[in-house]
């Protein structure tokens, strides 16, 4: 199925079969329909979405830490050191101690990664405008105002549940309790196999006692 064929039963999900569906699934595939609008004229110049993220940050402010870049792009430090890697491996980002600082890595863009901001920024805006199309300006300032409060409340949601020790585990604990939940289900395999197999037996057991008799 090509990009435009899904995004346009993604449409069509909202328009027929589910009008009323929640809101976290509209802003959800609204997202979405804007970062394949992108990323397909990120395409044309080799850029992935993800390195997208990064650059647009720096953009605005150079010389962060990896760990500030994971927070300004809401992801974890894992995912934004490969992301790094492979940004300073095609030239556009240098990673790089400070004199006196050994402990953080800092990230500064190069030429070729500054250079990218006067091709890729006209892209965004391309985007923003196709997907505004149609729309007055009361209407987009009313969706603003929605959608900054969704945040709003969702970020008060999230410090409540910082009071109650919840809280969003990192992708490394994340695989190692997926590892550790697989083992436990391949250590119970076997025995829920020898107790199927002993219920199977048990109604022959029981015919073959009632021909005996």
């Amino acid at each position: 199925m090509s990009s435009a064929e899904d995004t346009r039963k993604i449409l069509e999900h909202w328009q027929r079969a589910a009008p009323n569906d929640r809101l976290a699934h509209l802003v959800k595939d609204a997202t979405r329909a804007f970062v394949r609008a992108l990323q397909m004229r990120l395409n044309e110049h080799h850029v992935s979405f993800g390195h997208w993220a990064f650059l647009r940050i720096l953009w605005v402010q150079d010389g962060l830490t990896q760990r500030e870049l994971s927070d300004e792009a809401g992801v974890m430090e894992p995912t934004t050191y490969s992301a790094l890697k492979a940004m300073e491996a095609l030239g556009y980002v240098e990673r790089k101690h400070l004199p006196g600082n050994k402990k953080n890595m800092y990230v500064y863009l190069t030429d070729r990664g500054r250079g990218l901001e006067r091709k890729l920024i006209p892209l965004a805006e391309d985007v923003n405008r196709i997907g505004i199309r149609g729309l007055t300006a009361d209407e987009i300032g009313v969706a603003r105002k929605v959608l900054l409060g969704i945040i709003a409340n969702l970020a008060e949601d999230e410090e409540k549940a910082e009071e109650r020790s919840l809280r969003i585990p990192s992708t490394r604990e994340l695989s190692r309790r997926v590892s550790e939940r697989v083992e436990r289900q391949r250590a119970r395999a076997p025995r829920r196999e020898t107790e199927a197999r002993a219920q199977a037996a048990a109604p022959r057991r029981r015919r073959a006692t009632v021909h005996d008799e």
